[in-house]
């Protein structure tokens, strides 16, 4: 093994590991300078993604452990930015030991980086548990807040459960392909009949990624964990979280099981993978969107909606085309940029009220309408209302599943998830209510996001409005690199 090359091609991981050692030195010396703390933790960041757009275009090392392509550099540099908005979110939270929180932050970016720059196996389940092991613990960072400690403590047991699912169906995998390369499986399964060991591999896979996308019924620990989490480690874990976790997902179907897709039309069934994710998404639209309806907390709100979202990106899966990874891929970062947006506005509402249900939000527009303005496109996005990304994402996602079969075998899913985004619409209205319509008890905001979050939340605003006016820039991208 050449070293260098080693050194090169994981320089953004060193980075970040670098960054992660020295914010957490300087918090245990001096744990009264937060800012500079966070001000270290940023430009980590940044350095990381310099480093990424300096990668070569092609490059694999090790059979699969470091591979370096268009389409990993793309995502790897969208779950930097979604760390970078984690680590501006956490600045006016003031949790106690912020050296070691924003150290646990580049972590979990660590982990989502080697997630989504790795085509072997092994290496994926090191990033998926590097990776939930830093998000565990910044759920239950907040030791002043009970609900974030039991928050932690289903989110770990839960997420144990997933990981042992995840890695046996990784060793029955390899069993039976003598391998642990994306690249290598699918030439192993070719031209063979579907035996009942490899069905049940890629199952127990399956549900170990469901756990990771909150699919129903794996989503148990989603509604506490953003609920109960600090609001900037919720905003990483439904969004840098889910992005890589679907970049995996999608190269492992379309890499290593392209040969076991099964059918999940309603008059062709057969085995593989495609009914199980057919399974998973109706449940998840179904459950996400009618539990959705009852919520009070927003952050509960939006977890239960995330559920239902996890249900419409696995329909890109169900198509088995390159059209339908590419919406899968396309929606999933869109998702993670309007959602860490709207968990941004949560934070400062509450940091100013003490508190984030629809109450808390009455009257936002009249006390910051910046921060209305902002929430209005996300909630709207998310709705999947035009001219904003959402509505375009979803276009994208229903039309790659109803042109999959010729027979319109899929027509079944297609109108669950029309149905599903119809009943959201209720929701999503219902904040905005209280947010433009409602009258706030205070007479005041006194707490006013300072410049660099205003940037921010403008900048994500800016680009939820932007892919959605100008959608193929980023859905060109994503065919390019899949081509």
């Amino acid at each position: 093994m050449n070293y260098l090359e080693l050194v090169r091609l994981a320089l953004p991981e060193i980075i970040l590991t670098v960054s992660a050692l020295a914010v957490l030195a300087i918090g245990l010396v001096n744990n009264r300078v937060p800012g500079f703390c966070s001000g270290l933790a940023a430009a980590g960041l940044l350095f990381a993604a310099a480093a990424v757009l300096q990668l070569p275009p092609q490059a694999v090392l090790s059979q699969g452990m470091l591979v370096v392509s268009p389409l990993n550099s793309l995502f790897q540099i969208v779950c930097l930015a979604l760390a970078f908005f984690t680590v501006i979110v956490a600045r006016p939270e003031r949790l106690a030991n912020s050296g070691e929180y924003l150290a646990l932050v580049l972590l979990a970016t660590v982990g989502l980086l080697l997630l989504i720059g790795s085509e072997e196996l092994l290496m994926i389940f090191i990033g998926l548990e590097l990776t939930g092991l830093s998000l565990y613990v910044l759920t239950a960072f907040d030791r002043t807040n009970q609900q974030s400690a039991e928050a932690g403590l289903k989110y770990f047991l839960f997420g144990s459960v997933a990981s042992a699912f995840t890695l046996f169906g990784i060793s029955l995998l390899y069993g039976l392909t003598k391998t642990t390369t994306l690249s290598a499986i699918g030439p192993q399964l070719a031209g063979h009949p579907l035996p009942p060991l490899l069905l049940v591999g890629i199952i127990m896979t399956l549900f170990g990624f469901a756990f990771k996308v909150a699919a129903a019924p794996f989503h148990l620990w989603a509604p506490d964990t953003y609920q109960g989490a600090p609001v900037s480690a919720a905003a990483f874990i439904a969004s840098g979280s889910k992005v890589a976790s679907f970049v995996v997902l999608a190269k492992i179907l379309r890499t290593a099981l392209h040969e076991v897709p099964g059918s999940a039309a309603w008059h062709a069934l057969a085995g593989g993978w495609s009914p199980v994710l057919a399974a998973l998404a109706a449940l998840s639209i179904i459950v996400g969107n009618f539990t959705a309806l009852a919520q009070r907390n927003v952050r509960r709100l939006l977890a239960y909606s995330a559920v239902a979202h996890a249900g419409y990106t696995l329909l890109g899966l169900i198509a088995h085309s390159t059209e339908g990874f590419s919406a899968t891929l396309f929606y999933t970062t869109i998702y993670g940029l309007t959602l860490v947006g709207a968990f941004g506005v949560v934070a400062f509402v509450r940091r100013e009220n003490g508190g984030d249900d629809l109450a808390d939000f009455a009257g936002l527009s009249q006390r910051s309408p910046l921060l209305a303005g902002c929430m209005a496109i996300f909630i709207l996005s998310l709705a999947g209302l035009p001219p904003l990304a959402g509505f375009f994402g979803k276009f994208y996602l229903f039309s790659a599943a109803f042109r999959a079969a010729p027979d319109q075998g899929l027509l079944w899913l297609v109108a669950l998830a029309l149905f599903g985004s119809l009943i959201s619409l209720y929701y999503y209205l219902i904040i905005l209510k209280a947010i433009f319509l409602d009258d706030s008890n205070t007479s005041g905001f006194a707490f006013r996001p300072d410049f660099l979050q205003r940037i921010t939340l403008t900048v994500f605003a800016g680009a939820v409005l932007f892919l959605g006016v100008a959608p193929e820039a980023l859905v060109n991208r994503i065919l390019a690199c899949l081509v």
